[in-house]
């Protein structure tokens, strides 16, 4: 992987789509509330899915400037949902500070991101094929909704105020049910970005399909990384909280299911104890952890990330070969080599 080529992408997008961001989430705002708008996208960010977007649209010979208002509407997209998220999660840290809502309170953030919705779609009368990249984005929030819903009932407890929740809940979770979670909620709007990029720029129906299969591959190797770090990260480099997952009781987190399913009966029900206590200490969270460091779970998990970015660049392999291709490839790497 060529970092420093990747590094250098990553830093021009960022500085091509903060302005038009910006310019979208303050458009109708007071200035009151500028403060909490930028918060969020301010505080960094790796930027992958526009960059995806932009690099997409250029690998088949697209233009910046067609894509620079699209791509950040995406990028709101995706801060708009870690928004929502952190609040359903309880998630005080991100990206090494505090959370929107965990600095402003719930009430105002949760008004807030109703600007970063509205942003989303407010230049698209601007955008080449609008019809059809409103449908892909629209598709994608949906998508991530769901796979939102299915995270919250692989909850072991809590969320006893919660009657649909309560009702609904996994008691039981297959490796199919939670790569249908993670391709919804994480997998579907990196798989969104890439088509986006390659619609603006006239790709064929091949070309979208292996776009999309790219961006479905390269999705799902991102929240098995996530996974992995959300265990064995390191706080200071991660940005978030360490064993989140474990204190959020979910058996969604392929690290803690594959860990799940090998351990002895009584350690899987020493295991179910800690995620269905009412309350989840550190000294909880540092058993767990120990009792998946029983298995080999940590390097299956690596392993199935590893075969998905294979079957990534197996897409990226038919599509033009070209300074946009190699950073594609360079992204893939990235994405299951990164340390937060």
């Amino acid at each position: 992987m060529n970092y420093s080529e990747l590094k250098k992408f990553l830093d021009y997008v960022d500085k091509r789509i903060t302005p038009p961001m910006k310019e979208l989430l303050n458009s109708g705002v007071d200035e009151m509330t500028r403060r909490v708008i930028y918060y969020p996208i301010l505080t960094g960010g790796k930027r992958i899915r526009p960059a995806l977007a932009i690099a997409c649209c250029k690998m088949l010979g697209g233009k910046i400037k067609d894509v620079l208002y699209p791509a950040a509407s995406i990028e709101i997209l995706h801060n708009f949902t870690l928004i929502i998220d952190d609040i359903i999660d309880d998630s005080i840290l991100r990206r090494k500070k505090p959370t929107c809502w965990a600095k402003f309170g719930r009430s105002i953030t949760q008004a807030a991101s109703i600007d970063y919705a509205a942003a989303i779609f407010q230049k698209s009368g601007q955008w080449k094929k609008q019809d059809k990249i409103c449908e892909i984005l629209g598709k994608a929030m949906k998508a991530i909704v769901d796979g939102e819903i299915y995270d919250i009932l692989f909850e072991q407890a809590g969320r006893t105020e919660e009657p649909f929740v309560e009702n609904n809940r996994y008691k039981e979770i297959t490796e199919k049910d939670y790569f249908r979670m993670v391709s919804k909620k994480t997998a579907s709007l990196i798989q969104a970005s890439c088509e986006v990029g390659g619609l603006i720029a006239g790709a064929n129906k091949v070309q979208r399909t292996l776009l999309r299969k790219y961006g479905l591959y390269l999705g799902v190797a991102f929240q098995i990384q996530d996974d992995i770090l959300d265990i064995f990260g390191r706080e200071e480099i991660f940005g978030k909280e360490i064993g989140h997952d474990i204190k959020e009781r979910k058996l969604g987190n392929i690290v803690i299911l594959l860990a799940f399913r090998k351990l002895s009966q009584a350690d899987k029900r020493r295991f179910l104890r800690i995620l269905r206590k009412k309350e989840i200490t550190q000294k909880d969270i540092k058993e767990a952890v120990g009792l998946i460091q029983k298995t080999e779970s940590r390097s299956q998990a690596s392993t199935m990330a590893k075969s998905y970015i294979y079957n990534a660049k197996r897409s990226l392999n038919l599509l033009p070969s070209n300074k946009w291709n190699r950073i594609l490839n360079s992204i893939a790497d990235f994405v299951i080599e990164r340390e937060k």
